[in-house]
């Protein structure tokens, strides 16, 4: 059922929460045969609730808010439609002056867009329709001669489209449509500038989709500039982890939680469960200083964070996709991008300072129906954290003691306490402490910069936030 909501911008927006019943396979949405047989090569008949209720709505011509939980299909929602609309545009002639940019895709990490490109390149490979990526990191080159062959489907980080739109290589004057996938990472990471100039430069009569697992404020506000009598599509609450996703907490003592993790890896694999997982930290340094400390405890892991090349990203990406790592141990730049079928298991090695984040650090689990464990390491003085994740998914998670035989100490405060009761003490420098800051140091604000940007640190005033960017330079 389609109910009207309250106007955005002068305009309606409508909701669609149903079921749609009447969708059963792939087939039944009217794909060219071109595309259905690309589907059906990839073992997929059904289509996600997401993927049942978006992509009639993207083939109607509407502008389009999708929530859903992340590993539900969303990319798919949004490209099998697309490759759908302009599909008669398709050529087979070798002018590039045949193959202008029809439809661009804009994302906040590079991993993002390549799992975006990837899924392009593989429902459109029967058709004429090229699909190309370009994202920073890497030299410009191969890029520049993709572009200038000509591409129909353009999926990009905004740094580096601006690069070549400034380079003359890419036009957006043909664009019929823009999708913003994971819209609220970009305003997390400060690009609502380079989003501005690159909306400009595109038609102001095209269809604009916006995808993400949680729409905050902000995303409604941006919608309001963007959009035009939307439609939005919820199929599930928003702020909510994947049904597949079980969640438990660890209470640890920061300095423990190298050992805790150690001993949640051997106890799952005494319960024959696999022990490949993903660990999220929160600082760059925190991250190659875990990696190194696992590899020592004859854990075989590897680093992903912002200081890492895309050569290298790609290379540590591949061995875990391989089994050759059983770790990854990431910053939020691997939140959202990241696809590994069957996933296993994330643990939050520390809690995220923005709440959402987390819902999407757990979502690298349990995707596309399989079951998974997400396991989050708190320490006391995280308490605050840990209750504004919870206000946010509107449950109480599940605090549980750390595997049997563990001799860690738990740093479990009570449900009742405040976090000035008893805060932990605290031994490893790596550890960012976003709510305890000693009297004499200039607290930063929770908002940190983006994995992009470079944080100046002062030997001089080596306190542990400082070591982390995490207080302001006097």
């Amino acid at each position: 059922m389609i109910n009207t909501v309250p106007e955005i911008n002068s305009s309606t927006s409508t909701t669609d929460t149903s079921a749609s019943p009447a969708i059963i396979t792939f087939a039944d949405f009217g794909l060219d045969p071109k595309i259905q047989k690309a589907v059906s090569e990839q073992g997929y008949n059904t289509p996600t609730p997401i993927q049942a209720q978006a992509i009639p709505h993207v083939l109607a011509g509407s502008d389009l808010m999708g929530a859903a939980q992340t590993g539900t299909g969303k990319t798919a929602a949004f490209v099998l439609p697309i490759i759908q609309k302009i599909l008669r545009h398709a050529s087979s002639s070798a002018s590039p002056a045949r193959h202008p940019i029809r439809a661009l895709v804009l994302t906040p990490t590079r991993e993002l867009a390549v799992q975006v490109a990837e899924n392009a390149a593989s429902y459109s490979k029967h058709t004429d329709l090229r699909a190309a990526v370009v994202y920073g990191g890497v030299d410009m080159k191969e890029q520049v001669a993709t572009l200038r062959n000509g591409v129909e489907i353009l999926i990009a980080t905004p740094g580096r489209l601006l690069d070549h739109i400034g380079s003359k290589v890419a036009n957006l004057s043909q664009v019929e449509i823009l999708v913003l996938d994971e819209a609220d990472r970009m305003l997390d990471m400060g690009f609502l500038p380079d989003l501005q100039r690159i909306i400009d430069l595109i038609p102001a009569q095209r269809q604009t989709l916006l995808f993400s697992a949680t729409f905050s404020p902000e995303i409604k506000k941006l919608a309001q500039s963007y959009l035009r009598t939307p439609v939005t599509v919820e199929v599930a609450r928003q702020n909510a982890a994947a049904d597949t996703v079980k969640q438990v907490v660890h209470m640890v003592a920061s300095a423990d939680k190298q050992r805790a993790i150690v001993r949640v890896l051997e106890a799952r694999t005494r319960q024959g469960l696999s022990r490949q997982c993903i660990i999220f930290t929160n600082s760059r340094l925190g991250c190659a200083k875990l990696s190194r400390a696992l590899e020592r405890d004859g854990i075989k892991a590897g680093a992903i964070h912002g200081d890492k090349s895309q050569g290298e990203r790609t290379l540590t990406l591949d061995a875990f996709k391989s089994g050759a790592i059983e770790a990854l141990v990431a910053t939020d730049v691997a939140a959202r991008g990241l696809d590994i079928p069957s996933m296993p298991c994330v643990i939050n090695h520390e809690l995220p300072f923005n709440a959402e984040d987390f819902i999407h650090r757990i979502g690298r689990t349990g995707r596309a129906g399989s079951k998974g464990d997400a396991i989050a390491l708190v320490d006391a003085s995280e308490k605050r954290l840990l209750d504004d994740i919870e206000k946010l998914m509107k449950r109480k998670l599940d605090i549980q003691p750390l595997p049997e035989g563990s001799s860690i100490p738990s740093s479990a405060p009570s449900r009742t306490s405040s976090r000035s009761d008893a805060p932990a003490k605290m031994s490893d420098p790596f550890f960012y402490k976003p709510y305890e800051p000693s009297a004499t140091t200039q607290p930063a604000s929770p908002a940190t910069n983006s994995e992009e940007k470079k944080v100046g640190i002062t030997p001089a005033r080596a306190s542990i936030g400082a070591l982390l960017g995490g207080f302001k330079k006097k």
